[in-house]
């Protein structure tokens, strides 16, 4: 392909891009005359992508006249914001969402118990459990406003109360623990949950088992598959959008609703290593371009991963200070290149760079962090390409002069034609094409020695029998 077709299908690329950013994904509509039943499955951390999904698949399965949603999870935890969508989403729905903790070994911990309590009817099945919904920063002490992660149970009971992990003075963590306890009391209250647990929940980090939440009204009951969860539904009455409604779903058929293309894509890129990745091949895809103009390919294709990182990026919690250092870490290295300090640079743009990559997200919630693996990596393949920088500067200064004086002054060659005598000619020197000059008549191929240098004149003398090349 010609370098044209490459500019103009990576421009291509580059619009269909933005307008999937832009544009919302419309879906007909498909009305069922069978009444059944919509499962949303919410797997892994709570972030921008699985709010969007969420938020579409309940939307669609109402307008496709589902009589009821399962909301299937099985999350440590995510994203404040993002959960905080969710619930919006399950709070405005037009038909009633049955949360469910499945399969057996799932949890719904941290942000995932938020979400089980806005449900109008929770249930888990056998070996599931729920709860720390403590908010907590990198340390896992102190509440965040941007990060629902994991924090320490509390010891003994889950029925005592434990101490709050907020500092007394700390005004600033108690507003937001006031604020998320505010938040999942509120939750407990409209559906006539156990509340008082709630709020230990996120006072203590408390957990609870399926049978435990059971026994102590956080959810209705167990049931062991989405079948019995139906079954044990059927004719219970539940508060939707400010109206009673019964349940009549028992043996109804379910419809599953996957992600679509949109939600998985969003997926992939809001991968905090993932975002990391296409970040720098952004960055130095823009750097290979500038160190030769004219090539396209590396800038348009740098240009591309650069937006959908930064897109990505836009998402996510992102620390500044990580970014910052990054970018300090990217320049030193180039800076190494052009004015070559013996590392020094080099050196501090490796550790720079390091830093700002562990520092880059601002949560400890599983999945949302960079992989380390990947970090590593990329730091070791600098360190190489640092070594092998500083290798060639050491050996270009080492190295002698090329065609200075004092290296041509100790050549020698032989002449590729013969010379009269004060006449020119060319003869050979170290694979190189000379003029030169003797004073004395020499044949072709006989052996000389430079004595002087005029610009591209070499003066050259005839080499006596058993005189050997200078060193």
């Amino acid at each position: 392909m010609s370098r044209r077709g490459w500019i103009v299908w990576s421009v291509a690329a580059l619009a269909v891009m933005t307008l999937a950013w832009v544009s919302p994904t419309v879906e007909a509509p498909v009305v069922s005359s069978a009444p059944f039943v919509a499962r949303i499955e919410l797997n892994g951390p709570i972030g921008p992508a699985a709010a969007e999904y969420v938020q579409g698949a309940i939307r669609r399965a109402s307008d496709d006249g589902a009589k009821a949603i399962v909301l299937q999870l099985d999350t440590p935890g995510g994203l404040i914001e993002s959960m905080r969508g969710i619930v919006a989403a399950i709070l405005a729905a037009k038909v009633p969402v049955l949360g469910y903790v499945a399969p057996a070994g799932a949890r719904a911990a941290s942000a995932g118990t938020y979400i089980l309590y806005a449900c109008p009817l929770a249930a888990m099945a056998p070996a599931t459990h729920l709860g720390a919904a403590t908010p907590v920063d990198l340390g896992g002490g102190t509440p965040m406003p941007s990060p629902l992660g994991h924090a320490a149970p509390a010891s003994g009971s889950t029925n005592r109360p434990a101490p709050s992990v907020v500092p007394a003075g700390d005004a600033e963590a108690n507003k937001v623990l006031n604020d998320a306890i505010a938040t999942i009391r509120s939750l407990a209250q409209m559906h006539g949950r156990n509340a008082a647990w709630a709020e230990e929940s996120v006072r203590g980090a408390a957990t609870l088992t399926a049978s435990e939440a059971a026994a102590q009204h956080v959810i209705d009951f167990v049931a062991a598959d989405p079948q019995a969860l139906l079954a044990q539904a059927d004719g219970r009455v539940v508060r939707v959008n400010d109206a009673t409604v019964t349940l009549a779903v028992r043996d109804l058929p379910i419809r599953d609703y996957p992600p679509n293309w949109r939600a998985r894509f969003l997926g992939v890129i809001t991968n905090p290593t993932i975002a990391y990745v296409l970040l720098l091949a952004g960055v130095y895809g823009l750097i290979i371009e500038a160190f030769h103009p004219g090539s396209f390919f590396p800038g348009v294709t740098g240009g591309i991963c650069l937006l959908i990182g930064l897109y990505a990026l836009q998402l996510l919690p992102v620390s500044y200070a990580g970014l910052i250092l990054m970018a300090l870490g990217v320049a030193l290295l180039m800076a190494e290149a052009f004015m070559p300090t013996a590392g020094v640079l080099g050196i501090g743009g490796v550790i720079a760079f390091v830093l700002g990559s562990i520092m880059l997200f601002r949560t400890d919630v599983p999945g949302y962090t960079v992989n380390l693996g990947v970090i590593a990596g990329i730091a070791c393949c600098a360190v190489v390409i640092l070594g092998l920088l500083l290798r060639l500067v050491m050996r270009a200064r080492r190295a002698r002069a090329f065609n200075g004086n004092e290296q041509m002054l100790q050549s020698t060659g032989e002449l590729l034609d013969a010379i009269a005598a004060g006449g020119q000619g060319w003869a050979r020197f170290g694979g190189e094409r000379w003029r030169v000059q003797c004073e004395a008549a020499l044949p072709a191929g006989a052996p000389v020695r430079v004595v002087s240098r005029h610009g591209l004149l070499l003066q050259v003398a005839a080499m006596r029998m058993g005189q050997g090349e200078s060193s």
